[in-house]
């Protein structure tokens, strides 16, 4: 199978411990064929999805380390996006409308043949933090407002509470507002644009000091493994990208009854990968972008969570 991933740069990735090379190495390892494109590669010609496709391969032995552990097997051709055999989309956030505009191509790519994970639809219809709000058995309160007003109200009631951008990664533009948090009013008006931006607020989970855990669904299966990202010393997140340092640990049994609920439910809706977020009970995110967390498990225990991606890749792409 030619397997085409839709991603960043190359050399932008930090390939020991990018989930996306770890998905190229198992592919490879199991005999598929690769190519890259870069998002605005892709392209709509006379009614039809193409895209400007590099084939690559993978360097034995390489240094992950370093920027050489692949080579180019020719020049970059323009190819019919549905001749691939699975188009993975790991292109990483920002969610701008450039991205919107692509998952809209994969969308159409979609009616014309193409196999692709995870759908452009069902991409662009679960962002990341809204999706919590269809599970809300499984969260804290929450609320989703721009108004200054409603948001004030909702910390006064529950005096210790997080707030943050609809649209942010890696921890960015998190806040956490205790009761006598001063700079309140600035903060709100400075996340919302004072009124034009909605954000999100959720009452502050206390068990943020044991690890944000990452929870893989993989086909709608659970990982049996969450990498618990536990914060800093004095800090309310636990993101790898925010300095939390990451801990893989078995499921508990509240973990597995919100995966097994939730995970066959976004798989049918063209979801083959989905990276879960549980704070002690509940869940705070919904990743469907570009979930990782891949190497960090399978270095800590004894579940290959990229050959498992491969075989459900390999599966779905035939269905």
């Amino acid at each position: 199978m030619h397997v085409l991933f839709v991603i960043d740069p190359l050399p932008s990735l930090k390939a020991y411990k990018d989930s996306s090379v770890a998905m190229m190495q198992a592919l490879r390892a199991r005999g598929h064929v690769l190519s890259v494109a870069l998002q605005g590669d892709l392209y709509i010609d006379e009614g039809t999805v193409k895209v400007v496709a590099t084939a690559i391969d993978l360097l034995a032995g390489a240094d992950m380390h370093g920027h050489a552990w692949w080579t180019e097997r020719g020049a970059p051709a323009e190819v019919v996006l549905a001749s691939f055999g699975a188009v993975v989309m790991r292109k990483d956030p920002p969610f701008d409308m450039e991205y919107v505009y692509a998952t809209h191509l994969l969308e159409y790519a979609q009616t014309q043949g193409a196999h692709v994970f995870n759908s452009g639809a069902a991409i662009r219809n679960h962002p990341e933090k809204l999706a919590i709000t269809e599970f809300s058995s499984f969260t804290s309160p929450t609320l989703v407002s721009r108004d200054m007003v409603r948001l004030k109200a909702f910390h006064a009631h529950h005096q210790d509470v997080i707030v943050k951008p609809l649209d942010g990664m890696g921890g960015t533009g998190i806040f956490r507002l205790q009761k006598t948090e001063p700079n309140l009013g600035s903060i709100l008006e400075t996340l919302t644009d004072n009124g034009r931006r909605t954000i999100m607020a959720q009452r502050y989970i206390p068990e943020i000091v044991n690890g944000d855990k990452r929870i893989l669904l993989i086909g709608g299966k659970p990982v049996p493994y969450a990498l618990a990202r536990i914060p800093l010393a004095g800090e309310s997140r636990g993101n790898l990208a925010a300095g939390g340092r990451g801990v893989a640990q078995a499921l508990s049994p509240r973990d597995r009854e919100i995966a097994e609920t939730i995970g066959p439910r976004l798989a049918e809706r063209g979801l083959l990968l989905v990276g879960l977020d549980v704070i002690g009970d509940y869940l705070t995110e919904v990743n469907v972008t570009s979930p990782t967390c891949f190497v960090e498990i399978t270095e800590q225990t004894d579940f290959n969570v990229a050959d498992c991606f491969a075989v459900a890749l390999e599966q779905a792409a035939e269905a």
